[in-house]
């Protein structure tokens, strides 16, 4: 049983959100995909992160791994073998695509095939306007002196 959101209503009542809610959508439609191989996502830091996918028989010639605009995409194609001789063939060695989304700023750092392991790093990098910083409190010398309660000069009583 599938079940469809709509998120028009909340178009309505947001304003720079419509990436978030695409996203919402097509998580919703990539569901249908198979998730064959099987893969991890793992936060390794504070703004580290690494996808490994169990990629058994694969070998690195046969693997392509391409980020273009926060899209991350991992395929694989095994070169055709000779069927013949197999008793018995269970190490699947279908071709495979996954699509990763990856939010602003993340980057791919590196990525390494090892024992049928392929493992992407992946680090967020915030430029430096976006990070917070401290914003320093000055006073101005007029301004203070204006705010002070004003004093009436008069002779002292005696």
């Amino acid at each position: 049983m599938a079940t469809s959101y709509d998120y028009a209503p909340l178009f309505r009542s947001s304003v720079g959100f419509d990436r978030i809610f695409n996203l919402l959508e097509n998580a919703q439609r990539a569901r249908s995909i198979s998730d064959w191989p099987p893969y991890d996502i793992v936060k390794t830091g504070d703004d580290s992160y690494r996808i490994s996918v169990a990629v058994a028989g694969f070998s690195q010639d046969d693997l392509d791994i391409t980020f273009q605009s926060n899209l991350l995409t991992v395929t694989g194609r095994r070169q055709e073998t000779a069927s013949e001789g197999y008793l018995h063939r269970g190490i699947a060695d279908r071709p495979f695509e996954h699509r990763f989304e990856l939010a602003d700023h993340v980057r791919v750092s590196g990525a390494d095939l090892r024992n049928g392991l392929l493992s992407i790093d992946l680090v967020r990098e915030i430029p430096e306007e976006m990070k917070p910083r401290k914003i320093s409190i000055q006073s101005d010398p007029a301004l203070s002196a204006a705010a002070a309660p004003a004093q009436i000069e008069a002779p002292k009583a005696a």
